[in-house]
């Protein structure tokens, strides 16, 4: 009975590898859409990188990066819109976020911008990406931003929503005036004790009002939020949360071996790849305009304003925002 039980458990799991297998393959074709929540993992730096894949094996390489504090579900229908057109899909969780792990408890949980754009080079390494189309919104598109200048044998093309993201601590130091400080008040907020214990017992209900006030016009449901919110359950989410918006405006020091990659993006480098960025008329949190950064964008270059869209851009609008990154890669052949 026992080898009998165990044959039949070897030919059910054989049947389900065959069946994943067959999803995998057709995923871009029209048949199936790309699956979001089968979530793979690899090494690559200093993180076990949670990701998910979608489209045809030999597509042209895409990666999507979310933001905070949302996750990869944030590309659910834009992604597989792209999978149909038979891009290849990838899109990891930041550190930080959903089964995503640092491979040592003596990593520090650092929260620097530069350390994001180092993890999406990690990873691309560990898949044998050599270069891909870059797109994100919020801090995925400072992240594919900083890759696109430093790294842009790396980067085909660039979708950013809000264009041009890449700060530095000099630059953060100087005051706003207080209408537009006031549209920081979670930064200050989090840069106390108070803030950081307030962050860890209302997590889900801190990010529910970001959404709410960053797109004001963007009527979620209860369940699409909290496919989402589960990725802010990550261990080390609160201390990368708590730490990147510390050391935007100095109160903690970024580590050692991201000084130089920093010294780079403090002189505010141009973008020379194909880009197109990206804005929603309906965004409610606090972002650059347009005409602020166009000039950041030295190469191929066309920016795209849509009504009624708020920050959350690829949930938002999926159409406009896949068309995006086929817009961009043409740009670039």
């Amino acid at each position: 009975m026992k080898q009998f039980i165990s044959g039949s458990y070897r030919l059910i799991l054989a049947g389900l590898c065959t069946l994943l297998g067959h999803l995998n393959a057709h995923a871009g074709t029209g048949d199936v859409a790309p699956a979001v929540d089968s979530i793979k993992h690899i090494k690559a730096g200093v993180l076990n990188v949670g990701y998910a894949e979608a489209g045809p094996a030999n597509g042209e390489p895409v990666i999507l990066l979310h933001g905070w504090p949302y996750d990869i579900h944030s590309y659910d229908e834009s992604a597989a819109l792209l999978a149909k057109k038979g891009y290849h899909i990838y899109i990891p969780y930041l550190r930080g976020y959903g089964s995503t792990q640092f491979l040592s408890d003596a990593t520090p949980r650092n929260g620097q911008q530069s350390v994001f754009a180092a993890d999406i080079i990690a990873f691309m390494d560990a898949l044998r990406i050599k270069k891909a189309i870059i797109g994100g919104f919020d801090w995925g598109a400072r992240t594919a931003d900083i890759i696109a200048a430093l790294w842009p044998e790396r980067c085909k093309a660039l979708v950013s929503v809000s264009g041009y993201l890449i700060g530095n601590q000099q630059a953060n130091s100087a005051p706003l005036p207080p209408k537009a400080e006031l549209a920081w008040w979670y930064q200050f907020y989090f840069a106390t004790a108070r803030g950081s214990k307030g962050y860890q017992q209302y997590t889900h209900d801190f990010a529910r009002l970001i959404w709410q006030t960053a797109s004001p016009q963007w009527h979620f449901d209860d369940s699409t939020f909290a496919k989402s919110a589960a990725a802010l359950d990550n261990p080390d989410h609160v201390a990368i949360t708590i730490d990147n918006y510390r050391w935007r405006i100095g109160l903690v020091k970024g580590e050692k071996q991201y000084d130089g990659l920093e010294a780079k993006l403090a002189k505010a480098p141009v973008i020379t790849v194909p880009t197109v960025t990206l804005e929603g008329d309906a965004n409610g949190a606090p972002h650059p305009d347009p005409s602020a950064y166009a000039g950041k964008f030295t190469g191929k270059y066309v920016h795209h304003t849509v009504k009624g869209v708020g920050h959350n851009f690829p949930e938002e609008a999926p159409e406009e925002f896949a068309k995006a990154i086929e817009e961009a890669g043409k740009m670039a052949e």
